[in-house]
């Protein structure tokens, strides 16, 4: 029995069903292995560690990336990034599930007024008509976008496939139980309901399912393509695949053909039910934000941050944080082994998968020293590659000696650095130091030629913390400097800001000139390093102010941090 809206299908058609996170497969060169604080840093990757940061703990709930650029000069730039965010939110709701949702959900999601709001509104979208909720698959979505899939390969005619009736019909009810298909049209013999007789027909297709919910069933719908030209449209008159209706034997039959008024109305009332999204049993909208994939029985925190690759791809920094504390220990020949398995995927706002890694990594503490390294912090990093856009990125880690389990599913929006000046995230790291040469590029936490290993931020815009005693490092690059035409170089100024959020004095001021940094190609990469040991403890405002002298454009993005 079939039921209203997408179900999966195995006859007929393959059903391409993505694994779940426990089945997938690392697919990143870039990884987050490295030995403890202790030991040496370098690529383990057939071994690997989590890094000890040596951090106190710190009272802290979730991460959020910081730094984020906030350009208050470039007023077009940020009126063509207010656009681009706007048309992707649009392209979601017309391009991505127009025939699959509700009107009541449609005006809700119109109702919403900031990213966040539709954030959470499309991973509930999705997980409200999630057969299996407590997965990490999601078969509805799966199979809802193999549909569309398939849809554009097999129904296109000038438009998208899904644009059209039968890719519409495809998409919501599915492969139908049978298809009567005559692309080339020819001869055809019209029952005695329809007035009997002989035609010639254009190409027409008539797709048959045994039941609907709320439709009915034996339900047949008919497509023609009166153009010839692979458009086939969705009809109910049965005349219209007639291409001898305009000559005389077509109107002899069709004066023949019986005029039922009941059986139009029906035919009219099936149409208009066919022609609507299909019915879902859900709960009030205004509990649309209720469920949380979040989930803490072994907490983490999360930070990304975003760097200029090439001109249409952005690496993305994903660094995890765990307290030694949360992890359970097994002793081994008197050495402590902390292990935990990590997850993760990133998809699109339309469900597709487009990154997923996995890695086993462990933490070795001589059991003497065990106490002393519970109250610290380990990190782990990888890098994604990733196009500019919004995405999802869903995060599980399993405390392998324990089975205590955390996850987190967070939006991004990963920025392109094209054409105007632009700057990488502000990265506050409490390590930084240059690679050898052979290590450029690669490693855990190396970025170019320079390792930055981030201090995690806590909650959700939360501050990255320092102490006295340790060494606030800086780590920003600038894109797209103007290049002199008579000399071939570029001209920067930059001017470094550290603000006491509560007076809003500033307390520390610095200059860096282009011969204090290397500039390449209109890139700059800035190094700084502050004592935390100068600053009283309280909460600060890094301000980053760069303006290039030649094309005259500035930017100012900054970041917040705390020193206890």
């Amino acid at each position: 029995m079939r039921d209203s809206g997408l179900r999966i299908v195995v006859p007929m058609f393959a059903v391409c069903i993505f694994s779940s996170l426990a089945r997938l497969q690392p697919t990143f060169a870039t990884t987050g292995v490295v030995q403890k604080e202790s030991g040496s840093w370098g690529d383990s990757s057939l071994n690997p560690q989590l890094v000890s940061n040596g951090q106190e703990p710190v009272d802290r709930q979730s991460a959020e990336p910081i730094g984020s650029s906030k350009q208050a000069k470039h007023s077009d730039k940020k009126h063509a990034k207010n656009k681009m965010e706007r048309s992707a939110y649009n392209d979601w709701l017309d391009q991505e599930v127009p025939w699959i949702i509700t009107p009541e959900e449609r005006e809700a999601f119109k109702q919403l007024t900031n990213d966040d709001e539709r954030d959470k509104f499309v991973e509930t979208f999705w997980y409200r008509r999630d057969p299996t909720p407590d997965t990490i698959e999601n078969e509805f979505r799966e199979e809802y976008f193999r549909r569309v899939m398939y849809a554009n390969e097999r129904f296109g005619a000038g438009i998208p496939g899904w644009k059209t009736d039968r890719g519409r019909i495809y998409i919501v009810y599915g492969p139908p139980d049978e298809i009567d298909s005559h692309p080339s049209g020819g001869t055809y013999d019209f029952p005695a309901t329809q007035g009997g007789g002989s035609t010639q027909t254009f190409p027409f297709e008539q797709w048959r399912y045994r039941y609907i919910q709320d439709i009915g069933q034996d339900i047949v719908i008919e497509f023609v393509d009166p153009c010839m030209c692979g458009d086939y449209h969705m009809t109910i008159d049965p005349n219209e695949k007639d291409a001898l209706a305009h000559v005389p034997s077509g109107q002899r039959r069709l004066q023949n053909y019986p005029k039922d008024n009941t059986k139009l109305f029906e035919d009219l009332d099936r149409n208009s039910k066919l022609n609507r999204p299909p019915k879902f049993d859900f709960k009030e909208l205004h509990t649309l934000v209720s469920h949380t994939f979040n989930f803490q029985l072994l907490p983490f925190e999360v930070l990304t941050s975003y760097v200029k690759a090439t001109s249409n791809v952005t690496l993305v920094p994903v660094t995890i944080e765990i307290k030694n504390r949360d992890m359970t220990f097994a002793n081994e020949n008197g050495v402590d082994r902390g292990m935990v398995h990590i997850q993760g995927q990133v998809t699109s706002i339309g469900g597709r998968i487009v990154q997923t890694f996995e890695d086993t990594v462990q933490l070795d503490v001589p059991h003497e020293l065990l106490p002393k390294f519970a109250d610290k912090a380990s990190l782990y990093g990888k890098s994604l590659p990733l196009a500019p856009g919004r995405y999802m990125l869903e995060i599980l880690i399993k405390d392998v000696h324990s089975e205590r389990e955390g996850g987190i599913r967070r939006s991004m929006v990963v920025p392109s650095f094209e054409d105007e000046l632009a700057t990488s995230s502000i990265i506050l790291a409490d390590k930084m130091e240059r690679v050898p040469k052979q290590d450029i590029g690669r490693g855990t936490f190396v970025i170019g030629d320079t390792l930055v290993r981030p201090r995690v931020p806590a909650a959700v815009g939360g501050k990255a913390v320092f102490r006295h005693g340790e060494k606030l490092n800086v780590w920003m690059q600038v894109y797209n400097l103007a290049v002199d035409a008579k000399d071939g170089k570029t001209n920067a100024n930059v001017e470094f800001d550290v603000i006491q959020e509560g007076t809003k004095k500033t307390v520390m001021h610095g200059n860096q000139t282009m011969s204090d940094e290397r500039a390449t190609g209109g890139q700059l990469t800035l190094h700084k390093t502050l004592s935390a040991d100068d600053l009283e403890p309280g909460v600060y405002r890094l301000r980053v102010r760069v303006k290039d002298e030649i094309a005259k454009h500035e930017m100012e993005p900054e970041t917040v941090f705390a020193i206890e």
